[in-house]
């Protein structure tokens, strides 16, 4: 990662996949850059953006002004904001505009909002005349620290998040922290679960550090810039290692095997953010794995009272309107990726910094410990 050279400049966190390498910009006002970074990338294309109504209103003409003045031509796509756009006629939608603008293989799809978006918009321009190059411009926290960075793009299916999708590499994200500014707190919250989550994995140091700091990171100072790339640059450093997930970059999934399971007994709504659902997520896996012996239960603890602290929900009792039971949990998540042969993968935890891949769980010592979860106040 690159440092700020003097304040308001923003750092350079870069993805090292040889030839398909590319940056993370994160800095406040770093959307103005956008239209001369793509026009260094891709001189001579033309720009598809593709948002959300909330984001439209509120960036969608920024973002035009910055490619305007870098003589790049756009033209845009919007869809309804919420996870109800990330399934199959979302994708349709956003294909068919992006053939009807007659985008090439050359030009360059802009995904301007969210976690939904970038999602959904990655998959399109990856199946779009079998793969367009595309840029992220995350509007949120939980974007700019998770779902923008690695490559992952996807669509939900009824059986359950993420299951219809491919691996496709932006060419650039830029991360502008200012539009944070005004994002509800109960959406930066959401995406505090996934920056800390980094520290949760990989970096007992930078837990610690936001342990310190993480009011300022949620006021906007300058921890924010810190704590955004320190996050990225953790992700960065696991993707370059295992682009396509076959081994440490599952690490990368801690919490998620419990969380998209609640996310989708919740019907993937308002109910239950997908933060809050990690959050929970990531408090049970520190709880299984304490209760296992792999971990010491006081650090256990130590995570999730952070989470507490932050405001985040731990527990099963805290989702909105109440978790089916175990048996439908179990059913969730036999759905997850990172199931082999029939057989469930957790995400555990040996202590703050140190989680790893622990292959076939036993699907019964799992029931009866959410049954227990299920059963506490």
């Amino acid at each position: 990662m690159t440092a700020p050279l003097r304040t308001g400049e923003p750092a350079v966190v870069k993805v090292a996949l040889g030839d398909r390498a590319y940056d993370i910009v994160v800095g406040r006002n770093a959307l103005a850059s956008l239209g001369q970074r793509v026009a260094s990338l891709r001189p001579g294309a033309k720009a598809a953006i593709v948002t959300d109504d909330n984001v439209a209103r509120a960036h969608l003409k920024s973002a035009q002004t910055a490619l305007e003045r870098a003589g790049i031509s756009s033209s845009s796509v919007v869809v309804p904001a919420g996870e109800n756009s990330k399934r199959i006629s979302g994708f349709e939608t956003v294909c068919e505009a992006l053939i009807g603008a007659r985008m090439e293989r050359g030009d360059i799809v802009i995904a301007l909002g969210g976690g939904v978006i970038g999602d959904l918009t990655g998959f399109a321009a990856a199946t779009v005349r079998r793969g367009i190059d595309f840029v992220q411009v995350p509007t949120s926290l939980l974007a700019q620290v998770d779902s923008s960075v690695g490559g992952k793009t996807a669509i939900n299916s009824q059986h359950g998040k993420n299951l219809i999708g491919a691996f496709h590499q932006p060419v650039l994200v830029i991360a502008d922290t200012a539009l944070l500014d005004t994002l509800p707190e109960r959406q930066m919250r959401s995406g505090y679960a996934e920056l800390v989550k980094h520290g949760f994995v990989r970096d007992a140091a930078f837990f610690s550090w936001l342990d310190n700091n993480w009011r300022e990171v949620f006021s906007g100072g300058p921890a924010r810039e810190e704590a955004v790339a320190r996050s990225v640059a953790i992700k960065a450093a696991v993707v370059a290692r295992d682009e396509r997930e076959n081994g440490d970059r599952q690490v990368l999934n801690f919490g998620h095997t419990f969380g998209h399971a609640l996310e989708a007994d919740a019907g993937f709504s308002e109910r239950l953010l997908h933060g809050e659902a990690i959050s929970i997520g990531m408090a049970l896996a520190f709880s299984y794995s304490a209760a296992k012996g792999v971990m010491p239960t006081q650090e256990a603890q130590r995570a999730i009272s952070h989470f507490d602290a932050v405001g985040l929900p731990t527990k099963l009792a805290q989702v909105t309107g109440g978790v089916s039971n175990a048996d439908r949990l179990m059913d969730l998540m036999a759905q997850d990726k990172k199931v082999k042969r029939g057989k469930l993968t957790l995400i555990l935890s040996r202590g703050i910094g140190d989680a790893y891949v622990a292959p076939d769980a036993d699907p019964s010592e799992i029931r009866d410990f959410l049954s227990e979860q299920l059963a506490a106040r």
